[in-house]
């Protein structure tokens, strides 16, 4: 019986030193939405599976919604997936001034194809496009085939699909993407 109390405090005390991963408390409200967006993006990007698979790590947003006459801005609601599980929810917003006029909503995955790379998202306290990490744009061609050429070996790619509305930029420069409270 004492050796069993030993062996039973090491493992406590072993489990203790163990890193625990986090994951994020979940938010019905979005996990049905990114489950559908992670469907959609498979069936309609050709290699889907694999872009999501061989990624570090990736955010995903379902709807991004931009609207603009002149001055415009857009917003979404997503989430960071690594190994599979949401482990944290983020928004992602932009204004922009210019020649806009109309109202899309889209869908957008963001890959970290590098370990540096989700790293260095998961440790800011806010992130912005252009500023804080480079995004290469794939270029998704007719029936969701990617010019892997301009990916191939990027360390963040940003995959733009499901388009809906009048709005013909595809722009992501300034999207600044910050942590939701859980």
């Amino acid at each position: 019986m004492k050796k069993l109390t030993y062996v039973l405090a090491i493992l406590s005390l072993m489990a203790l030193c163990i890193p625990a991963t986090s994951f994020a408390k979940p938010r019905p409200d979005l996990d049905k939405e990114i489950a559908d967006a992670t469907m959609k993006f498979k069936s309609e990007m050709k290699d889907g599976e694999d872009i999501l698979s061989s990624a570090k790590g990736y955010l995903i947003f379902p709807e991004v919604t931009k609207a603009g006459i002149g001055i415009g801005g857009e917003y979404g609601k997503g989430a960071l997936v690594v190994d599979g599980e949401i482990v944290e929810y983020y928004s992602t917003k932009a204004a922009s001034v210019g020649a806009q006029l109309g109202v899309e909503t889209k869908s957008l995955i963001l890959t970290f194809n590098t370990d540096t790379a989700l790293k260095d998202f998961k440790e800011s306290k806010g992130w912005e496009i252009g500023v804080d990490g480079s995004v290469t744009v794939a270029n998704v061609g007719k029936e969701g085939s990617i010019n892997t050429t301009t990916t191939m070996n990027k360390p963040v790619v940003a995959y733009v699909y499901g388009k809906e509305g009048l709005m013909a930029d595809v722009s992501l420069q300034g999207s600044k993407i910050t942590k939701l409270d859980s």
